[in-house]
């Protein structure tokens, strides 16, 4: 990809997708961003407009709510529409009890946003990308898609029909030209914590001691080197993780 080229990322108001998106404007791509709060959304686009000189689109609204989605990519001017790269990063994870104590709200939560949400956001932007006869989406996963851990079945679910949902598009889309990737993060550092322990900063912390975990900047790296990657070559599929991780639910910490 190239200077100029236009991004859109998805759940861009904190950790891996503000990262994403500050390395992408400092590399000249113009960006459409998104996600639920207003003011983070605006405070990032101006820090970009400022810092980078870039033009930024924002796109406030819930990846769970379809019509508003719908409504977002209906008023998309042509020059917006040339999307080139689709970054699905938008996703949580929401309660931490075992399948038979679970929150039912927080099931319906992680499902609408990580896959229903995924997949809303992967048709639009698609279709887009068919119509170009080019483009790249980028899945962010998790390591969750690659095993499982007690007290996560719907987040393991979620991000292992991410997982599927990916190599399906691959099957479908690589015959317009169109790369479909996922990453896989390990335990990052950003906020995903405090959301599955809704708001409970001191138990966030916890996860993240005793051990380097990796931070959303890592993860940012990693998606731009997929990008980059020359027209030929698709990085399929990338699994990243601190030194310390060996598995979701396995860690070498010092305490």
């Amino acid at each position: 990809m190239e200077s100029g080229s236009l991004a859109l990322i998805t759940g861009a108001t904190s950790g891996i997708g503000e990262a994403i998106a500050i390395k992408l404007a400092a590399a000249g791509y113009r960006l459409i961003l998104t996600g639920r709060r207003a003011d983070r959304l605006a405070s990032l686009a101006q820090q970009l407009r400022s810092n980078a000189g870039v033009e930024v689109l924002e796109l406030c609204f819930d990846v769970r709510d379809r019509e508003a989605a719908r409504a977002a990519f209906a008023h998309l001017s042509p020059a917006w529409q040339q999307i080139d790269v689709l970054v699905n990063n938008a996703g949580l994870s929401q309660g931490y009890e075992p399948v038979h104590t679970g929150d039912e709200s927080d099931w319906d939560t992680m499902l609408d946003t990580n896959v229903k949400g995924l997949l809303t956001m992967a048709k639009a932007v698609s279709n887009l990308m068919i119509g170009n006869a080019k483009g790249h989406i980028i899945n962010v996963s998790s390591t969750a898609a690659k095993d499982v851990y007690a007290n996560g079945a719907v987040y393991c679910a979620s991000k292992q029909a991410v997982d599927a949902i990916t190599k399906v598009m691959r099957l479908e889309l690589h015959v317009y030209g169109i790369k479909v990737s996922s990453i896989a993060p390990g335990l990052a550092e950003t906020e995903f914590s405090e959301v599955r322990f809704k708001g409970d900063k001191q138990r966030a912390a916890q996860v993240y001691k005793g051990f380097e975990p990796l931070q959303a900047v890592d993860i940012a790296e990693a998606v731009w080197f997929m990008i980059n990657r020359p027209a030929h070559v698709n990085i399929a599929d990338l699994i990243i993780m601190p030194t310390a991780q060996a598995a979701s639910g396995v860690v070498k910490k010092q305490l």
